[in-house]
């Protein structure tokens, strides 16, 4: 493992934290059912993404 020679202040260390941050994802509404879902996903709800049937959900009993 490296091991620095001089130690880094702390504004350089914050200044190289500043990108390290959570953002919230993204929601939209499913076209198909109307359900939350995440950008670029498939809606658990009915199965479909961007109008089209990505996966086939089967009937609750």
């Amino acid at each position: 493992m490296a091991h620095p020679k001089h130690k880094h202040s702390s504004t350089r260390r914050d200044k190289r934290r500043t990108h390290d941050k959570a953002i919230p994802a993204q929601i939209s509404s499913c076209s198909n059912c109307g359900a939350a879902v995440k950008y670029h996903t498939v809606c658990a709800e009915c199965g479909y993404y961007r109008g089209k049937l990505a996966i086939e959900k089967s009937a609750k009993v």
